[in-house]
């Protein structure tokens, strides 16, 4: 069994959000997706595709009257290892149309799997994953200002829209990994 170990950023976040994991090159891109919104920290409330090469790998939705007018494949059955296979190979994961976070997905290395280690497995990372439904990166780049300034007039409500636990630099390999384990990827 081949391993991929993936570094995925978050486009335009600065200071730079992202995470590095290893994967199954045969778990399927629907676990791919599940993978993401778990290591990421996203919520799974909205819709997601991924890119490459001007493709856009989504599922396909009962009743869609535009798909077969662009560039769309369903991907209820490919592996990860169908879009990318040789290290530096990239692919973009789009999570919610109306914010769009668009994440880079890189393979950094291919891997042979080590018997005592349940995958996926996330080893590294930076920086909390911003909350659902703030507007995108432009607007989380907003909120981050914002919380820099406690006499800002949106301060207030922007702190309790957030709650008092959000903290924009927190990390957790542990909380990820925990996460990872109860949705039960293992291979």
């Amino acid at each position: 069994m081949k391993l991929f170990q993936l570094k995925i950023e978050l486009a335009g976040s600065r200071p730079k959000i992202w995470r590095r994991f290893i994967v199954s090159s045969d778990n399927l891109l629907s676990d791919l997706h599940k993978i993401i919104q778990s290591v990421m920290g996203w919520s799974n409330s909205h819709l997601h595709q991924f890119i490459k090469d001007e493709t856009f790998y989504s599922v396909r939705m009962k009743d869609d009257t535009f798909w077969d007018d662009s560039n769309n494949v369903d991907y209820k059955k490919l592996k990860i290892s169908d879009l990318i296979q040789k290290e530096q190979d990239q692919v973009e994961y789009e999570y919610d149309f109306g914010d769009s976070w668009i994440h880079n997905i890189i393979l950094e290395k291919v891997l042979k799997a080590e018997t005592q280690t349940v995958y996926p497995v996330c080893i590294a990372g930076k920086m909390n994953c911003p909350p659902e439904d703030c507007g995108g990166i432009w607007g989380y780049a907003n909120i981050l200002k914002i919380l820099k300034k406690t006499d800002h007039p949106e301060y207030l409500s922007l702190s309790e829209w957030l709650g008092e636990e959000f903290d924009p630099q927190y990390f957790s390999t542990d909380e990820i990994n925990q996460r990872l384990k109860r949705r039960n990827f293992g291979l």
